[in-house]
């Protein structure tokens, strides 16, 4: 395990909100709602993320209201809001 693994948690939650500056309110799957921001490699690559997608976030041990989004899930219906 190496010194980078040690100091991130890795959860996974849902886009509730998208607000300015690619930054997301995430609800995670323990019912906790934190705010995250697209990592840099997401935005090199255009990955775009909209409200209603599974997403995978890191959360520093040392503050843990906030997080880097880091893997979007493939939805198989595409991105359509439920309901």
């Amino acid at each position: 395990m190496t010194k980078k693994d040690r100091e991130v948690i890795v959860v996974e939650g849902t886009v509730k909100e998208a607000l300015p500056n690619a930054t997301f309110k995430v609800q995670l799957d323990n019912g906790l709602e934190i705010m995250a921001y697209i990592s840099g490699k997401m935005r090199m690559n255009f990955i775009r993320v909209m409200p209603g997608d599974r997403v995978k976030v890191e959360l520093s041990i040392y503050d843990l209201t906030k997080g880097r989004i880091t893997y979007r899930f493939v939805n198989k219906e595409g991105n359509k809001d439920e309901g």
